[in-house]
């Protein structure tokens, strides 16, 4: 006597590789894994899994601004600078002795080797007047340059400013003349500026008109370092002429290489004026 075959099971449903128990007909378009609705990734055709729209995301070519940066919303860097500036005003009027051991002394940095001083001074200020008008400055110009150039090269372009401008300080003033201040960035800043509107094409006269205003002021007001001001406005047009017109398939290494090159023209003047300064009898 014969029996009739059993009723074949039905089919097991294919589960998602990421959630084993979790059943599911959906395939990866890509790798044609199965995947289940937490899994699933919108693709230009069809759907894709984590893992690959992951290792798609790789290969996208980053994009970058017209001068090499990377394009940035918020202006972090602008308004970090503004806010340690802000803070060491605070701390310099609140706490005895941080002017003293912080401001651009030239006879600290040749007898003492308080080299630190050539940065140090650039996050000082004289008084509320001084910080105040420093950080509009800063805050008009430094969003549309860190958008132009991205964080990196924006932040490359204050510091390196901010140096040149204390270098020619600390070769053309005495020695226990103290000074301080972010005008050598600023200056610095509005030198790039003109430099990179001009290269993009824009009215570049209100940036003319700032620039020769500060400079009258600069060298009228018997208190301003002028050396500062035109150090700073110098190395700012240097490096903005190195990132606005660097050729396009080794700029990031000409931009670097620029700075680098600033760095070590700034490193030989200091080191010029100490020996000069030791060799004197300024000392005696």
């Amino acid at each position: 006597m014969s029996f009739p075959n059993p009723p074949a099971s039905p089919p097991e449903a294919p589960s998602c590789y990421r959630h084993p128990g979790r059943a599911t007909y959906v395939q990866c378009t890509r790798c044609r894994r199965y995947i289940c609705g937490d899994c699933m990734r919108s693709a230009a055709v069809g759907h894709q899994c984590v893992d690959c729209v992951n290792e798609g995301a790789k290969s996208v070519r980053q994009a970058t601004t017209t001068f090499g940066g990377r394009p940035t919303g918020k202006p972090w860097v602008t308004y970090a600078l503004i806010a340690i500036s802000v803070v060491m005003f605070v701390v310099q009027k609140a706490v005895p002795g941080v002017y003293e051991e912080l401001v651009l002394w030239p006879r600290g940095i040749a007898l003492y080797d308080e080299q630190y001083r050539l940065v140090s001074s650039a996050f000082l200020h004289v008084d509320l007047m001084h910080i105040v008008f420093n950080m509009w400055a800063l805050y008009v110009t430094g969003p549309a340059l860190e958008h132009w150039l991205g964080r990196s090269r924006f932040l490359g372009l204050y510091l390196v400013s901010a140096l040149g401008g204390s270098v020619l300080v600390y070769q053309l003033t005495p020695v226990d003349t103290g000074t301080l201040g972010a005008s050598g960035a600023i200056f610095g800043l509005f030198g790039a500026t003109l430099v990179l509107a001009r290269k993009l094409n824009f009215d570049v006269k209100w940036i003319i008109g700032l620039i020769a205003i500060n400079l009258v002021i600069t060298f009228v007001v018997p208190s301003i370092s002028w050396q500062g001001h035109v150090g700073g406005l110098l190395t700012g047009v240097a490096v903005g002429f190195a990132y606005g017109y660097a050729p396009r398939a080794h700029r990031t290494l000409i931009h670097v290489a620029v700075i680098v090159g600033l760095l070590v023209v700034f490193a030989a003047a200091v080191w010029l004026r100490t020996a000069s300064l030791m060799t004197g009898a300024v000392y005696a």
